[in-house]
């Protein structure tokens, strides 16, 4: 489509190298070595290979989720970010919002290539646990 410059597989190695690096990594502890600039100009990956990525992203974050305890969270990240210390907090909430964003893009992309408006069904905020609707 004009004006879009990441296809959806680009943002799929984008999203798994930010959350595996940031999250996994360096406060997970799982091994993972990032390399940014393929995440922008490999145009070569597959579906197969793009769903093993995401999969080993979501272990990686599986791993990593029991580790982050009250405590952890009110340190500054590890490593300073475009050279500011930020909490671990913030940047975790940051992770949350950069996710949500190529979220949304993904599922524009989806209703480009496809041409089908059907809604993708988000977290029914009903099933978080200990979060209960008023009735």
């Amino acid at each position: 489509m004009p004006g879009i410059s990441n296809v959806g597989g680009t943002l799929v190695l984008h999203i798994a190298g930010n959350l595996r690096h940031f999250l996994g990594n360096v406060l997970g502890g799982v091994p993972f070595a990032r390399d940014r600039e393929a995440e922008f100009s490999n145009r070569t990956a597959t579906k197969a290979e793009l769903l093993t990525l995401m999969s080993e992203t979501r272990d990686a974050i599986a791993a990593t989720i029991p580790k982050l305890s009250n405590e952890l969270l009110t340190k500054p990240f590890p490593i300073q970010i475009a050279g500011r210390t930020v909490s671990t907090a913030d940047f975790v909430v940051h992770l949350a919002s950069h996710l949500a964003y190529h979220l949304g893009q993904l599922d524009y992309h989806r209703r480009f290539v496809t041409g089908k408006s059907v809604v993708v069904p988000a977290v029914d905020v009903g099933k978080i646990p200990g979060f209960e609707l008023e009735a």
